[in-house]
């Protein structure tokens, strides 16, 4: 019971926040636990670990830049012990999405999932899968701009567990490169205010070497008969433009660059998309 009135409070919390507010300004817009579509047994297993509804390729349609992919030892996605399809499935659907654009540039992080070993050889798979589009590991990189980069579209953030990190100038980048201050909570509000904190102590976009993302999410506790994902995430869910809103407001909007969700929407890329465009156009 006092989980559910906290809970309940944060959400006003929130609720109240945005009254008045007018989030016309947005960033790139990132998918949490991208691979989960088919995750787990329906109704079974999957709404427990299922974070996203469609498929890499209609995510990278609908705006999605940055894909978040955990993996175990046969090359499998999974998400703690659930399992759903091959990597392959997932780079063809990149390579299929590169086939029909000429120039999106995405970001590919890829880790091994916590308690399972590294694929063998996984670095030498990706390359081999991706060569011709894979943008090397180069702090050059932040300085050029994307006609600059083109025809090469992906920078793979690889993150093993306990082979060797990529190498400087190597084909794949290391997890140094995108960083995070992951917030472990079901609580709204607590996470929406430590987004702010952790953004505010990052160095403005301008001025940094890596890429730095915010997750717009809550993640399902064990003290809560709620464990689902998404009615839990649905909590902080529609709060994206509000989040980008109170980066202005609190003077951090510079620093902010990847926002994350599960279950992403169209609203939510409109609302990346927008500050993005009028970034371009000199307007923020």
């Amino acid at each position: 019971m006092e989980k559910r009135k906290a809970i309940s409070t944060e959400k006003k919390t929130l609720c109240d926040l945005q009254q008045g507010c007018s989030p016309e300004q947005d960033c790139v817009a990132r998918d949490h636990d991208s691979a989960t579509n088919k995750i787990g047994i329906p109704f079974v297993s999957r709404p427990f670990a299922q974070c996203q509804s469609l498929s890499i390729y209609h995510q990278l349609v609908r705006g999605t830049r940055v894909i978040d992919i955990r993996v175990q030892e046969d090359r499998r996605v999974c998400h703690g012990i659930l399992l759903t399809y091959g990597v392959d499935v997932v780079l063809n659907d990149i390579k299929k999405f590169f086939s029909e654009t000429q120039s999106e540039i995405i970001i590919l992080e890829i880790r091994t999932e916590f308690g399972h070993e590294d694929p063998p050889e996984f670095d030498k798979y990706l390359e081999e899968q991706l060569g011709e589009f894979l943008i090397h590991q180069d702090d050059h990189v932040f300085e050029k701009t994307i006609a600059e980069l083109l025809p090469k579209r992906v920078i793979c953030v690889w993150k093993p567990r306990k082979s060797p990190q990529p190498k400087p100038g190597g084909p794949l980048w290391s997890g140094g490169y995108l960083k995070d201050n992951w917030i472990d909570t079901d609580l709204p509000s607590t996470k929406f205010e430590s987004n702010l904190k952790y953004l505010g102590e990052q160095p403005p976009v301008v001025s940094r070497k890596f890429f730095y993302r915010v997750e717009n999410t809550v993640t399902p506790q064990a003290d809560n008969p709620v464990l689902c994902v998404r009615p839990v995430t649905g909590r902080i869910h529609g709060y994206a433009r509000l989040f980008i809103t109170q980066c202005f407001s609190r003077g951090c909007a510079d620093r902010l660059q990847i926002l994350s969700t599960d279950f992403i929407d169209e609203d939510f890329v409109d609302a990346c998309v927008g500050l993005t465009q009028a970034r371009v156009e000199g307007k923020v």
